[in-house]
């Protein structure tokens, strides 16, 4: 039996065809990479994800999208945190907590990365640039920003990607103070934390960027390994 892989979804409004109509959606390119992978991906609709269905999970995807609620680390909202959406924060914590109460083999992409900070106890800066980083990880609507991130030797992400590794980076907000169970495992040549894992669980990663994207599906393959 391939390993049940859910990945959580955008709820957004969309158009297709002759309707405009508000949509659960995913971009095909997480999907195609957890199945590439070898496992089965199963698509988690924002608003209706229980502990339950998560109980019947192999492993975890928490894809990226909007801003995590500043509200949600005890912040308010400042002038480039727009959008937001606060049914999915709620939904995505709650499958959370349930994956880290099972130590369910967990992936946390981008805002998933930044999510899983916020739901052990850390914060976000909520824009880059503000606090005068260096480097460009969002290049603008639509694009990835091609960064190359270094890896902590003795960390599960050095195992799987060796050394340094070429990434495609869209994010204008980045993990501030880290939590507690958190340890920083990549960095972009810029200093900012590109990757965080959980040291003692099966397996507990988040990513900054975006390895669905481009052909390396390394980091899939790892946790679809882990799931089975």
């Amino acid at each position: 039996m391939r390993p049940l892989i859910g990945i959580t979804t955008y709820r957004e409004q969309a158009q297709w065809g002759t309707w405009h109509v508000p949509a659960v959606l995913l971009p095909a390119s997480y999907a195609d990479a957890v199945a590439e992978a070898g496992g089965e991906p199963v698509l988690l609709p924002t608003g209706a994800i229980s502990a339950e269905v998560v109980s019947r999970l192999d492993g975890l995807v928490v894809a990226g999208g909007a801003d995590v609620d500043p509200a949600r680390y005890g912040q308010s909202a400042g002038p480039h945190t727009a959008v937001i959406r606060p049914e999915r924060d709620e939904s995505e914590l709650a499958a959370l907590e349930a994956a880290l109460d099972r130590d369910l083999p967990l992936l946390a992409i981008c805002r998933g990365m930044q999510l899983l900070n916020v739901a052990l106890g850390g914060d976000l800066v909520q824009h880059l640039p503000d606090v005068g980083s260096a480097g460009t990880h969002d290049p603008g609507p639509g694009a990835y920003q091609a960064r190359e991130v270094r890896t902590e030797p003795g960390t599960a992400l050095h195992r799987i990607l060796g050394p340094t590794a070429p990434v495609a980076c869209h994010h204008h907000q980045a993990v501030d103070r880290l939590a507690p169970d958190l340890t920083p495992s990549a960095w972009a040549e810029d200093g900012v934390v590109e990757a965080v894992e959980a040291a003692g669980r099966r397996f507990c990663l988040g990513v900054q960027w975006h390895p669905e994207e481009g052909a390396d599906h390394r980091l899939f393959a790892a946790h679809v390994a882990a799931a089975g």
